[in-house]
Order: C-alpha cells, then structure tokens, then sequence
C-alpha cells in the first residue's frame, strides 16, 4: 500500500505540470490533449510488444479497453471545449466535482459504500476548492452550456476511474495504459479534425511542451496513478487527485511567475487536509 501512496503521489505531481504548459498557450487545448496520448502511446506500444503485453484475453477486455480509452479522451475534449466557452477557474472547479460522482455511481451501480471518511474528506476537500478559486468564480457562475460541459467533463472523469479500476483488477498496468490510450488517441484525432484543429506548423518551444506532456504528463504520470488505481479503493484515488490544483499552483508560481495569496494557501490547506482524512483509518481494538 504504502508503493501505491509513493506512486499516487507521484503520479499526481507530474500530471500537475500540465495545466502550467497549457496556460503557456503555446498550441491549443484539445491539440494538446490529442498530442499529449499519441506521444505517450508511440513511446509505450514498442515496449509493450516487446515485453509481451500486447496481449487481449476476451472481447470483455476489449471493450472495456475501448471504453476506458474514450472516457478519457472525452473528458479531456470536453474539459477544453468548457474553458473556451467559459473559464479554466469554472471548468477546474466543475471537473474537479468527480469524487462526489465516484462515490454515487459506486453506490448506485459498484454496490460499494463509500466510508464516512470519504465524504467527510470530500466536503472539506471541495470546500478548499471553493476558497482556492474564489467565492466570486463560484456566486458569478453562468448556468450555460459551458457550466453544463464542465460538469459532464467530472461525470466521465469518475467514471473512467470507476470503469479502469474494473479492467486494471484481471490486467497488467503496461497493457492497459497501452490499449487504452491508444484508443484515446483515435478519438482525440477525430475531435480534433471535427474541430478544424491544425496537427504541424509550431515552434520549437510548443513541440518541446507537447513532448513532456506526452512523456511526463501523460506516459510516467498514468502509469504511476494506474499502478496505484489498481492497488487502493477508486474513492480514494479520485479524491487524491484534487491536489493537482495544489501543486499547479506551486509550480505556477515559479515558471510563471504567478503570485500565491492566502486564500491560495488556506484553499489548498482544506483540500489537503480533506484528502488526508480519507487515509485516516481506525485501528481495530484487541481484547487483552
């Protein structure tokens, strides 16, 4: 347990580097998103071959392969079409209600109660979110189509953990990670050709910042989060994952000079502390 808390960890600061590259502006959203998989993909699919991982049991696995792949993509595609019809502060925050659906839907459809220490978490952790961002992005919402997309973008987030957590239990992480984002890739080149979105014509600084978010970003930050996926509860992960707000903010401040205020510091102190409550477990008692 304590190789998949390192590795959540982990995971969670490298994915945190990409809303820092993405404020840089240097390519657009969803060309980010779909270079972001296929780079991690090209590097990965090799690997796998050659380590024997290309390998798919049951069409069951296929398709939940299949299914994984688009949730993913979708929530990404969806997430960037929301902050262009409103604001990265709105779409974070919307997006960033995903524990509170991991923890219906594994309720309603997993048949799993989430412990007490998880919605207690949750409710701290979200109000750190609403200090993080300011009560004013929350009282100036505009209940549109963007605020509307925001909040599908958490749906399949909760729900791409819910589903890879199923098809992480009978699979290895390296043939998951492999499979699934390449079927993230197919969809991410259709959206973005549906879109009018171009594919070439960078600078050399935008193809350096798509190579670490396909590195960084995607290929070492999802294989340490599968890696812990697969070993601890889904609610657990899910709500962990808000501390990338946290560390995006950190790092923020250093390569973009952007300032931290206290709220920054107290929002981002709830959201850790919330986060830190669902790790909190009770020591059964021992008689004698």
């Amino acid at each position: 347990m304590n190789k998949a808390r390192a590795a959540l960890f982990l995971g969670i600061l490298c994915i945190s580097v990409f809303p820092v590259i993405v404020r840089m502006g240097l390519t657009s959203g969803l060309i980010s998103a779909f270079y972001r998989m296929a780079i991690a993909t090209a590097l990965l699919f090799p690997v796998a071959a050659v380590l024997g991982k290309l390998k798919i049991e049951s069409k069951k696995q296929f398709f939940g392969l299949l299914l994984c792949g688009v949730l993913f993509a979708a929530d990404i595609a969806v997430w960037n079409v929301s902050i262009q019809g409103s604001s990265a502060t709105q779409a974070t925050l919307l997006t960033n209600l995903s524990p509170i659906w991991v923890g219906v839907l594994s309720f309603l459809f997993l048949n799993f109660r989430p412990k007490k220490s998880f919605w207690l978490g949750t409710v701290v952790a979200l109000m750190g979110m609403v200090v993080f961002v300011g009560f004013e992005t929350v009282l100036n919402f505009n209940f549109d189509t963007a605020f509307f997309l925001g909040i599908l973008s958490g749906i399949f987030y909760a729900l791409y953990i819910l589903v890879s957590k199923n098809v992480l239990q009978k699979m290895d992480v390296v043939t998951f990670m492999a499979f699934s984002m390449l079927f993230s890739s197919i969809f991410l080149f259709f959206v973005n050709l549906l879109f009018g979105e171009s594919f070439w014509g960078f600078s050399t600084e935008a193809w350096v910042s798509l190579l670490v978010q396909g590195i960084v970003c995607q290929l070492i930050a999802w294989l340490l989060i599968s890696f812990a996926t697969k070993r601890m509860r889904a609610t657990r992960v899910s709500l962990s994952l808000l501390s990338q707000a946290v560390f995006a903010a950190l790092l923020a401040t250093v390569f973009l000079d952007e300032k931290l205020t206290l709220t920054h510091i107290i929002g981002g102190f709830l959201i850790l502390s919330g986060i830190a409550v669902t790790f909190y477990e009770k020591k059964q008692k021992t008689s004698g």
